[in-house]
């Protein structure tokens, strides 16, 4: 049986670049790690004061709402980014990808890798009162797989999951259906915070607008589409090691505002009304990088950069030369220069650079070809028609575009540089803009082109996007209607294998298929990107990127 003790972490002292951490760390164990900021594009020029001011209120402006305060709910990494002010996690990953201590203390491995022990704090208080045991563990996993749930991306993350039982109050033993590396990092992430029993059953379906975790900060209200508020736990000190103060924030305040609008979410920091905004868009990057005033923080995302998906479904896309003609007319290099201004890098692959698998072989493989494109579809017998689009049998070379809004990320603008790219193959982008992303895509299906992201600790995440087992699309399919035996092998395989080059061998596979086959077009890696005025002092990021705030003050 492995066992993995609680170890002391070294003293957080200095920054660090996540994005360049090396990412075949092993996953297995906690170890001495420091995890901290990632590097500031300008550092504030004001010195830090020999001890962090307490009180104060930091508005932080976000680019989204969260759908909804419950973990086992959201999935949405805005939501995640204010999980981690409310509730905690039964572990932490550290920068260097080993796994920490934080709600649970020690853990040890069965042999067959399908129970893992965990020993708990025995100080934890949620913010209702209700203490910390087994049994909230137990109720919080339980949960995810209840259909009154509804959960969403808690339920991947938490697989292979099958039973939870408490051995005492501090102790509770998870049993899986298979091994999995997976698992623990899985447990680091904001969407398996452990939730208040007790506040469950009190509000029921309203719990995700009145959450209670055990966080550094309590919930004390929800304007819709307007601001989240959360105030000050002055019983915390239990929090984990990748923050350097380890009782109650400096903070008494901390308020969300949900800004979707670019110029008026920057704009209040330039301003000085909001302390910190999120998502800086690239003009702004470019622009307060050079300025005294103000920092700039950016740390590249793990898991699955920002990619369009193509639905296989639907006829001519199930055929490998159209998707060909696709990813040979899309030009990706003017899309992220254009849109981005060399403050995004351009991804290559369905995993991002900072994941553990990453195919760096990948980099530089597709090259713009219209050529090619229009030599493929003139194979497949799609032929120009007067009016410069291809037609076939009657119907006309119709690609429907799909993507959300508002806004997030200039994805409608990569949508529209598309669908003038593709006019150049005799191709009819149909671009529709929705706020009903759920009903048209994931329940309808009613796309041939569908741009997504996920943040994400593990390679174990592309089960979800590219398993055919994952059928998280209208019950049918996954989000390119994959079906591949091979693939499913592999990332089977990835899941269970203990050695890490092999495993790393068995992802690189699956990369590579996805891209010798375009079965998707990688579009750009997101970089988490904030603008805080100088006198927010504090500020880090976990290994995934989502800040916290733990250590946050601000100095007058």
């Amino acid at each position: 049986m492995r066992r993995y003790k609680l170890v002391s972490l070294l003293t957080m002292s200095f920054l660090i670049v996540l994005s360049g951490c090396s990412s075949g760390s092993s996953h297995n164990k906690p170890q001495d790690s420091t995890t901290g900021s990632p590097a500031k594009e300008q550092v504030a020029s004001n010195s830090k004061p020999a001890e962090p001011a307490k009180g104060g209120e930091l508005n932080y402006a976000l680019a989204t709402s969260p759908d909804s305060l419950d973990p086992q709910r959201t999935g949405l990494a805005v939501t995640v980014r204010v999980l981690h002010a409310l509730y905690d996690t039964l572990v932490i990953q550290g920068a260097d990808s080993s796994i920490q201590p934080s709600l649970a203390t020690e853990w040890e491995v069965s042999p067959d890798g399908k129970t893992y022990t965990l020993k708990l704090r025995q100080d934890v208080t949620f913010h209702d009162g209700t203490p910390f045991k087994a049994d909230a563990v137990k109720f919080s996993f339980d949960r995810i797989f209840d259909p009154a749930t509804k959960a969403s991306n808690s339920a991947q993350l938490i697989r292979p999951y099958e039973s939870s039982e408490i051995v005492d109050d501090y102790t509770i033993k998870l049993h899986l259906s298979t091994p999995s590396n997976a698992f623990l990092s899985n447990l680091s992430q904001g969407q398996l915070a452990i939730v208040s029993p007790t506040a469950v059953a009190k509000e029921g379906d309203q719990f995700g607008k009145r959450p209670v975790g055990s966080g550094p900060f309590k919930f004390v209200e929800w304007q819709e589409n307007t601001q989240i508020v959360v105030e000050r736990n002055p019983d915390y000190k239990w929090a984990p090691g990748n923050v350097e103060n380890k009782e109650a924030p400096y903070l008494e305040r901390l308020t969300f505002k949900i800004v979707p609008e670019e110029a008026t979410r920057i704009g209040g920091v330039q301003s000085k009304q909001i302390e910190a905004a999120e998502t800086v868009p690239p003009q702004n990057i470019l622009q307060l990088k050079n300025d005294a005033n103000f920092q700039i923080f950016s740390i590249n995302t793990g898991g699955l950069p920002y990619t369009l998906f193509i639905n296989q479904e639907n006829q001519p896309w199930n055929d490998l030369k159209a998707r060909q003609a696709l990813q040979s007319a899309i030009d990706v290099d003017a899309i992220v220069k254009t849109l981005y201004r060399g403050t995004y890098d351009r991804a290559w692959s369905p995993l991002a650079p900072t994941t553990f698998g990453y195919d760096k072989t990948l980099e530089n493989s597709d090259k713009l070809d219209v050529d090619k494109a229009n030599a493929l579809l003139d194979e497949l017998g799609w032929k120009l028609g007067p009016d410069g689009i291809r037609e076939k049998d009657g119907k006309k070379l119709t690609l429907r575009y799909v993507d959300g809004s508002p806004n997030r990320e200039k994805r409608n603008d990569i949508a529209a540089m598309v669908k003038q790219q593709l006019k150049k193959i005799g191709g009819l982008v149909e671009v529709v803009i929705t706020k009903d992303v759920r009903s048209v895509v994931y329940e309808q299906s009613n796309y041939d082109i569908f741009g997504n992201s996920q943040v994400n600790s593990d390679p174990e995440s592309l089960r979800a996007f590219y398993h055919s087992g994952s059928k998280i699309i209208g019950g049918r399919h996954n989000h390119s209607a994959l079906n591949s035996p091979e693939v499913d092998e592999w990332i089977d395989q990835g899941r269970v294998e203990t050695d890490n080059a092999k495993r790393e061998e068995l992802y690189k596979k699956v990369q590579q298929y996805v891209i010798d086959n375009a079965v998707i077009i990688p579009i750009y890696v997101f970089p988490y990107t904030v603008a805080a005025l100088n006198k927010v002092q504090g500020l880090k990021f976990d290994a995934l990127g989502y800040p916290l705030f733990n250590d946050v003050y601000i100095q007058n």
